[in-house]
Parts: C-alpha cells; structure tokens; sequence
C-alpha cells in the first residue's frame, strides 16, 4: 500500500535517479524529512533509484544513525563504552529507564523520549555521561535533566 510515506520520499530521492553511490544521501534525506524510516519510504527509495527494497533495507540496517521507527523529540544516550561501564553505566541505565517509564532502545508512546545506549561518547573522564539531545552530561546531572524532561520542562 502506498501512503504520504511513499510519495514523500519519492519526492525527495527523485534528484538522485540514475546516479551511482548516492543510497547513504537519499536514505539521510528522506530520514530527514520524515524523521526515520518507515517501510512505505524504503520501498519508494528502492522504486526511484532502481534497486531492491533488500539492498536498501542492508544499507540502512548497516549504519546505526538510520532508524526503522519514530523516534522521540528528546534523545538519551547512555554511554556504556568501558569506563562509563566500570563506573556505573548499568546503574545509570536503569535510572534512567526508571525515570522515563522505557527501555534502552525504546521510545515513549507519546514521542517525547527515546533512550539508547551507545559504545562511546568520548568523555570518558566524566565517566559515567549521557548525552541529552546531544548535550554531554555526567550521569547524576543526566538523571536530574531526564526528571525535568517528564515535567514537561525544556533542558537545552
């Protein structure tokens, strides 16, 4: 079936059609506009440039900044990279979850929140750190801005 997904991301891939090594471009345009990745739009990116809908799901499923479903407005990434681990990343983790009513990999039903671990941030001597929306902070500041996010209030 085709829906808004489709014809959306057709759209956007259009300007690539015929071009060679243009897949990692057109899915980031598309993720984009859209937000993620839905089925409808890996079909239509599949359609316009002439590949399978397997080969673009392989691209998309290899690199791990392209996402199969919504996502929330709020990203929390928890570094579990070897000395946010030693120094308490599982304990952050499940704080966090706590906090936000989901778990690592989950977003919130209402899109506000998506919470994830990551390898590394690369500020290990903060250790252990979050990253709020892109903001490094140590883990009790984490917790302390992930409280302030569910009372609705805005952290950047």
């Amino acid at each position: 079936m085709q829906n808004g997904f489709y014809e959306q991301a057709a759209e956007l891939v259009l300007p690539y059609r015929g071009r060679e090594g243009v897949l990692v471009h057109a899915l980031q345009d598309v993720q984009r506009a859209l937000g993620y990745l839905p089925e409808e739009a890996l079909r239509a990116i599949a359609d316009v440039l002439g590949v399978t809908p397997a080969h673009v799901y392989g691209v998309a499923s290899f690199y791990d900044r392209f996402y199969f479903h919504p996502r929330g407005r709020h990203a929390v990434r928890v570094c579990t990279g070897t000395a946010c681990h030693v120094r308490g990343a599982e304990k952050l983790v499940r704080d966090l979850a706590g906090v936000l009513g989901i778990e690592p990999g989950e977003t919130s039903a209402d899109l506000a929140y998506t919470l994830e671990t990551v390898n590394c941030v690369g500020c290990c001597a903060l250790a252990p750190v979050v990253a709020v929306d892109g903001r490094v902070v140590g883990g009790r500041e984490a917790v302390r801005i992930a409280r302030r996010l569910r009372e609705g209030e805005d952290v950047r």
